[in-house]
């Protein structure tokens, strides 16, 4: 057998080389390229008057618009010292305010804010369409803040620290350049800092490989390095973390993003600290209790002659730890329906958020006698949780509660007694009692039982005929959970359609396991779960192909992109948001490089075989019956590049089939940037759907 193995690598390598340079399209890769953007602009006026055309347009525009403006929105909080902070958009603050309140006044129902950084004014005077990203207060006064802001939404921040008590910001203060950063005070006079410093500081991913600490007063450029990563590997970055009078400097090199190697910077030395590698970065971050190292584990691990189970929560003693010494705790051991979907710590208890069967249920644990007790926190039942706001400095805590048919709710709780108590409410957007919701199973190509979640009418039949749209992730470990849209109420169920989120593997809904099925090789997985649930619709006559049509962003852009090039016969609708979609070069293409861990290496052959067999633009076939597909993108996106839906959308015209293709001008990843910008995006998007599927 081996002979053969060079002469057919010698010409695998030879037909990789050619294909990598017969690309007639790569111009449009070019994203302020003069004929580039002279394509965007030509298709966004034609898809633009075309979805405008279509009856109910304009009222899902104003509804759409009308939501995002509400004053009755949540103010989700974040809580520093007696403050609570805000970023808020509305009709009179189109690209936004941040503000605070007294904490007292939140938590009594009557905040009275008070305007820090006012976004419109601020992006006048600068000529620059800002976008508030984030802020970090300096502990314990959280007198000074550092501010993240975007130029046109993407992920490259400048950065600037901000006084409150003048309420402006500092021009002798830490300040970065536009740049994929990240930073945290350590104290008053020193930032920890990740960023663009210089030629060979950022990784083939496009993200800081250098670890710096910065003192004030001094140049960025003599920062002190404590830490740098190899060009290759996805990233270096910094995090602060504190409990009660202990402080931190954690430094993790992200190798992919499901591996690192994790470090503490104590007496001007890196210690690394012996965990396991294979920790997600996308869901559960580190934390930090009582001396107790919080992890989840992606695989068994074996420790003191005693395994602990992929998907456990267990603890560690750090100071042991950084002696080199592990004793482990158990904190939650997740059956094969269970799985942990987010921690935080307060100052005395650890809360875990535990998804059982794409259902939420809230826990805290504490410490006892060096075992973790488990309590359960008086949370609704049967939606989603999410945890909003927690920190070292107190035990009260926000979290959050929806599913399909109830609004949004915030809740405030206090982890020692684990009581709870509603804050604030979205209104009801529209009457979700002539509406069920019902969760199935599908069995997928290889046997494995897929859920699925289905919102319809109570009196919609069982037909075939029903306007139905598909929805689902497939990727990062990222669960998908039943959520609350006024918008998709409002512009899809009113009008007759029915909504499906489908828990396809490559997420997280039932632990890394779920996760694991889907990577690489192994990809084809989230794709066949995907068609089984699209043919179990049709099967039960919820609907068909003809009435069936799909919804994927990012990830779930290249979702939606393979089903319709594998399964075309399946759809009659694609709307395909901020896609990955040449998976030849999407290793080259901005942060692509860090995705590499979960498709793969396209650059290497054994990888290559796999991925070509889906790869959307690299699967485009002549004389196939494809849907006419909408693809949707931001010029500002510096994460996926928007030259993969313009060379799809390239191809597909030049093949002859029409498609319609819209690229917003600014937005970054999430596609919009302001309440306007998000409302024509959801009035194109479902006036499209309805267009096709009724």
């Amino acid at each position: 057998m081996k002979k053969h193995i060079l002469p057919l690598l010698t010409v695998c390598m030879y037909c990789f080389t050619l294909q990598a340079q017969d690309d007639p399209y790569q111009w449009l890769e070019e994203i302020e390229g003069k004929r580039s953007l002279e394509f965007v602009n030509a298709h966004n006026k034609t898809t633009l008057q075309k979805l405008q055309q279509v009856k109910e347009y304009e009222a899902i525009y104003n509804k759409s618009l009308e939501i995002n403006n509400s004053t009755d929105k949540i103010a989700y909080p974040k809580v520093w010292g007696e403050f609570v902070y805000n970023f808020w958009q509305d009709k009179a603050h189109v690209r936004g305010i941040w503000r605070r309140s007294s904490k007292q006044n939140y938590m009594m129902g009557k905040p009275a804010w008070e305007t820090l950084i006012d976004l419109d004014k601020m992006s006048a005077e600068d000529n620059v369409k800002w976008v508030f990203k984030n802020a970090v207060g300096l502990y314990p006064q959280y007198n000074l803040f550092l501010v993240s802001l975007s130029k046109g939404g993407g992920d490259a921040v400048v950065v600037r620290e901000f006084d409150v008590s003048s309420k402006s910001f500092k021009k002798d203060g830490f300040i970065l350049d536009e740049a994929k950063s990240d930073i945290a005070y350590v104290d008053e006079h020193t930032v920890v800092v990740g960023s663009d410093f210089g030629p060979n500081s950022m990784t083939t991913s496009g993200y800081p490989r250098q670890v710096r600490l910065w003192e004030r007063g001094t140049p960025v450029s003599q920062a002190k390095l404590i830490y740098e990563s190899d060009s290759t590997d996805l990233t270096g970055f910094c995090e602060v973390l504190r409990e009660r009078n202990n402080q931190y400097l954690f430094v993790t090199r992200a190798l992919t993003t499901t591996t690192s190697n994790t470090f503490v910077w104590l007496n001007n030395q890196l210690i690394k600290l012996d965990i396991p590698d294979d920790r997600t970065l996308i869901n559960i971050d580190l934390s930090l209790l009582n001396n107790q190292l919080i992890i989840r584990l992606e695989s068994d691990w074996t420790v003191n002659e005693k395994t602990y189970k992929q998907g456990s929560l267990v603890s560690l003693n750090l100071q042991e730890l950084i002696k080199g010494k592990k004793e482990v705790s158990l904190i939650l051991q997740p059956d094969a329906f269970t799985s942990i979907s987010g921690i935080a710590t307060t100052q005395s208890r650890l809360l875990v958020n535990v998804l059982s069967n794409v259902k939420s249920g809230l826990y805290a644990f504490s410490l006892q006698g060096g075992k973790w007790e488990k309590q359960k926190i008086n949370a609704p039942d049967f939606g989603t949780i999410t945890l909003e706001f927690a920190n070292f400095s107190s035990d009260d805590y926000f979290f959050s509660f929806e599913n399909f048919l109830s609004p949004t709710t915030l809740f405030s709780g206090n982890a020692l007694n684990a009581t709870t108590r509603s804050l604030q409410s979205l209104p009801a957007y529209f009457d979700a009692a002539k509406y069920k919701v019902e969760q199935y199973k599908a069995r997928s190509k290889d046997g494995v039982m897929v859920p699925y979640f289905v919102v319809s009418s109570k009196e919609f039949q069982y037909n075939g005929k029903n306007p139905t749209l598909l929805t689902a992730y497939g990727g990062f470990g990222v669960p998908e959970q039943p959520y609350y849209s006024g918008i998709t109420g409002n512009a899809w169920l009113n009008n007759g359609g029915v909504f499906v989120l489908a828990n396809i593997r490559g997420g997280g809904e039932f632990g890394p396991l779920w996760h694991q099925q889907g990577l690489k090789e192994k990809r084809q997985h989230v794709y066949d779960d995907f068609h089984t649930v699209a043919g179990a619709l049709i099967e039960k006559k919820i609907t068909s192909p003809k009435h069936l049509g799909i919804f994927g962003g990012s990830n779930g852009g290249l979702l939606v992109g393979v089903a319709f090039t594998q399964r075309p016969d399946l759809y009659n609708a694609v709307v395909c948001a901020v896609p990955l979609l040449d998976m030849q070069r999407y290793n080259k293409l901005l942060a692509g490089a860090s995705w590499m861990g979960e498709y793969g290496d396209p650059d290497i052959p054994a990888d290559w075989a796999y991925i070509q067999k889906y790869s959307p633009y690299h699967n485009l076939r002549k004389d196939v019956r494809y849907p006419e597909v909408f693809f949707y993108t931001s010029t500002r996106d510096d994460r996926v590049h928007p030259g993969h839906a313009r060379k799809m959308a390239a191809k597909m015209t030049d093949m002859g089939y029409p498609v319609l293709y819209y690229e917003n001008t600014e937005g970054g990843h999430a596609g919009a940037s302001t309440n306007e910008q998000r409302a024509q995006e959801n009035a194109m998007r479902y006036a499209y759907l309805l267009m096709k599927l009724r």
